[in-house]
């Protein structure tokens, strides 16, 4: 799947696959999983159906706004992450967290908050994300 995007590209498919979706237009298989992800977050369809607003919009957690766009991008990496096990591992903890929680999503939320630290620590370190970081803030969910 690797997917890279930069910050517009990775807005303007979230954008397109949700219009796709609504206007039950073929999608790719990307396109699917991300509009699945989206319907999963309604509180996120009025942005994503108002590009024109939304497409340059910085969303600040000091003001506790929430990026729904960086949110649906780490579900989507998740999402990769768990399809090829990539770190070699993170399937398991995917399927630990989901019996725990009781919920693929809500797995996939304690997932984003330990993916968020690695990469706030390597960002922080100017160093490339370690699994390792990653795993240990898993084993404590």
């Amino acid at each position: 799947m690797l997917f890279n995007p930069s910050r517009d590209e990775a807005r303007l498919f979230l954008f397109e696959s949700w219009r796709k979706h609504r206007a039950r237009e073929l999608l790719t298989p990307l396109e699917d999983l991300a509009a699945q992800l989206i319907a999963k977050h309604p509180e996120y369809f009025a942005v994503l159906e108002n590009p024109q607003q939304h497409q340059e919009k910085d969303f600040l957690p000091e003001q506790g706004e929430t990026n729904p766009f960086l949110h649906l991008m780490m579900h989507l990496t998740i999402e990769e992450q768990i399809s090829i096990d990539q770190p070699a591992g993170i399937r398991a903890h995917f399927v630990r967290l989901t019996q725990q929680f009781e919920s693929e999503h809500d797995a996939q939320h304690h997932m984003m908050e330990c993916l968020s630290e690695m990469i706030w620590k390597a960002q922080r370190d100017h160093a490339q994300p370690d699994a390792a970081v990653y795993f240990a803030c898993l084993e404590k969910q």
